[in-house]
């Protein structure tokens, strides 16, 4: 099972009655380039969040500070459709779209572009 499907099983208990997870993915509070200035600093720092796109919605949920697929409680929900920008960057990229600062691996950067997809295009001028 890989790390789309874990979110979205584990999301399960907080959807609303024939809500359906189209995708899913963790992000993470603090930049990856804490490591390269102490890692210590990094572990205290940082915290692991889980975004579960939904037909209806977005949710922004806790996951800790250790696993990057527990979704322990929501903490935020977006309604649809959202727009959270161009994915870019070497190996993350980050937003604010979601309430806070977080940053998201390349790997699920394709994952950004489909919610993008579905998102009225932002204003002329921004």
């Amino acid at each position: 099972m890989g790390i789309r499907e874990k979110i979205g099983q584990r999301a399960e208990t907080f959807l609303e009655p024939g809500e359906r997870v189209e995708t899913a993915f963790p992000a993470q509070t603090t930049s990856q380039w804490w490591l390269f200035l102490g890692a210590i600093i990094f572990l205290i720092k940082n915290e692991y969040r889980t975004i579960v796109v939904t037909d209806r919605r977005v949710i922004v949920a806790n996951s800790g500070k250790w696993a990057t697929t527990n979704v322990r409680e929501p903490m935020r929900s977006f309604p649809r459709p959202i727009n959270v920008g161009e994915p870019s960057g070497i190996l993350f990229y980050s937003t604010e779209a979601f309430g806070e600062t977080l940053h998201i691996h390349k790997r699920f950067h394709n994952d950004l572009r489909k919610l993008n997809s579905t998102a009225p295009a932002p204003p002329i001028g921004q």
